[in-house]
């Protein structure tokens, strides 16, 4: 087993910010999709930020197309933010990148407008 998976959660202007750390994979992708389902639905913009992520797998991005997907039948948005170029690799390498396009930081998500395109 590598990096245990962290979630934290804190409010900053009006928007939710979940910081997630360690692995994402099969493992721990239930968690964090539980979690990020809760706050996609909590009617507030959501961050995601991934910058202490050291590991995500398909499982990991598929919790988050599928926040993207609640928080927008909810008429808000998901943010993420990373800046890790292994991880930001795996978004381009999966095209994610287009329907998640990471922020470097958590102050240019927070910046961001809402609902992004799909």
């Amino acid at each position: 087993m590598g990096d245990a998976l962290t979630i934290g959660v804190r409010s900053e202007r009006d928007r939710a910010i979940a910081t997630v750390a360690g692995e994402v994979d099969i493992f721990t992708a239930t968690r964090l999709r539980e979690r990020l389902s809760e706050l996609a639905a909590s009617s507030r913009h959501l961050v995601i930020d991934l910058d202490q992520v050291t590991f995500i797998d398909s499982a990991g991005l598929s919790a988050l197309v599928g926040a993207a997907n609640r928080a927008s039948a909810h008429g808000t948005s998901v943010h993420v933010v990373c800046a890790r170029p292994k991880i930001l690799k795996v978004f381009r390498l999966t095209g994610l990148d287009r329907r998640l396009p990471p922020a470097p930081t958590v102050e240019e998500a927070l910046a961001a407008p809402g609902p992004q395109p799909r």
